[in-house]
């Protein structure tokens, strides 16, 4: 059968199937959080636990590697943003059933889910780390990793009564499934992009990317959510990686940066879209100079100030400025020889300039910058007036 012919079946056998999820779909996100301007309560799951192990390895199973690593993504998260609330859905090896992890986050109007996971594959020598957001597969590869995870299901009572006749072999039920994160997609797969860029840089992993495929775990969660398979325990030696202590930390670390600049991103827009608004009802509302940028990679901050020796977390220098500022991140860049303290995150150079403006009534030396990666660039190699 032709694959176009496959697909129009596909539509044709789920039409009634669809409609009969239409209230469903409006009861699920008619309450859902809007998406929202800052990141203050995260859920972490640990994937698999109980009687359900997950994938096993050579010595070690899925559900202890992931509940270590979870415990130390919250405590990470809690240790540098004391303000956000963690929130897990097992600290404990016991069984939660897919459903009610999504269910846990919903109550608790999570801002962000987190689902960790260990992956398998029958090739010994596959390894890396790799994030996915909810969606529909687009390959074989990413059907059999949902597939895999979802066959935790198989552990719950009545399972058909929480998943509304889902399938785990049937591709139809992956379409449905995949609209019902849609509202959140593209604030998943950021989250998901930084926690790769982290894993290669923190962790020195081998860098998967990012996907999407049907989970269970994400598709009735009513925010952005992302699943990291944080590595294969079929591998030999990265399933010694991922039992390590040195191997969980470095995972969490990555992980938690990830989240850090995933918070301030979410946050900084917030307020850039306050002071625009702001700005277009009290002040001259003139269009700015449009501006392009030359390069996708690049992002704009504001530098507030640099130092040649580097401020500790609690310096009071921090603190005043953090106040001033109505913020509750400050990140520091070590760029020749320099420590340079900056705040703010956008691709947007008309949007950074307006939060550079409110930044210098407080501290009038503040100046933009442009970075690609950790490196800064000179702002006229990547504007083009």
């Amino acid at each position: 059968m032709l694959q176009n012919d496959y697909i129009s079946l596909l539509v044709r056998k789920t039409r009634i199937w669809v409609g009969s999820f239409v209230l469903l779909f409006f009861t699920n996100f008619i309450n859902a959080k809007d998406i929202g301007s800052s990141v203050s309560i995260v859920v972490i799951d640990a994937g698999h636990g109980g009687e359900d192990p997950g994938a096993l390895g050579k010595t070690y199973k899925e559900k202890d590697i992931t509940l270590a690593v979870a415990l130390k993504v919250g405590k990470c998260i809690e240790e540098n943003y004391p303000s956000v609330k963690v929130i897990y859905t097992r600290q404990t090896d016991v069984f939660v059933p897919l459903h009610e992890r999504a269910e846990i986050a919903n109550k608790n109007h999570a801002d962000l889910f987190i689902s960790i996971h260990a992956n398998a594959t029958k090739n010994p020598d596959v390894f890396g780390m790799e994030t996915y957001a909810m969606g529909l597969h687009t390959n074989e590869k990413n059907l059999e990793v949902a597939k895999k995870e979802n066959a935790a299901i198989i552990f719950e009572k009545d399972y058909t009564l929480h998943y509304e006749g889902y399938d785990p072999n049937s591709p139809e039920s992956f379409i449905i499934f995949s609209l019902m994160q849609n509202t959140y997609l593209a604030q998943s797969l950021d989250f998901a992009g930084h926690v790769q860029s982290n894993a290669r840089e923190i962790a020195s992993r081998n860098d998967r990317g990012v996907k999407q495929a049907g989970f269970l775990v994400l598709w009735k969660t009513t925010m952005p959510s992302v699943l990291i398979e944080i590595g294969y325990i079929t591998n030999p030696s990265e399933e010694k990686y991922l039992a390590s202590e040195e191997g969980q930390t470095q995972i969490a670390a990555a992980i938690c940066k990830a989240f850090g600049e995933y918070k301030l991103k979410i946050e900084s827009n917030s307020r850039l879209a306050v002071n625009s608004s702001t700005q277009n009802g009290n002040e001259s509302k003139n269009e700015p100079i449009k501006q392009s940028i030359s390069n996708d990679s690049v992002v704009f901050r504001v530098q507030v100030f640099s130092l040649p020796r580097p401020l500790p977390p609690d310096a009071e220098q921090l603190k005043k400025c953090k106040s001033k500022l109505g913020i509750d991140r400050v990140d520091e860049i070590y760029f020749n020889s320099y420590y340079k303290y900056v705040v703010g995150y956008s691709s947007d150079y008309n949007e950074i300039q307006k939060l550079a403006k409110e930044i210098k009534k407080h501290y009038p030396e503040a100046f933009v910058i442009a970075l690609k990666g950790d490196t800064i660039v000179p702002l006229s190699t990547v504007l083009k007036k």
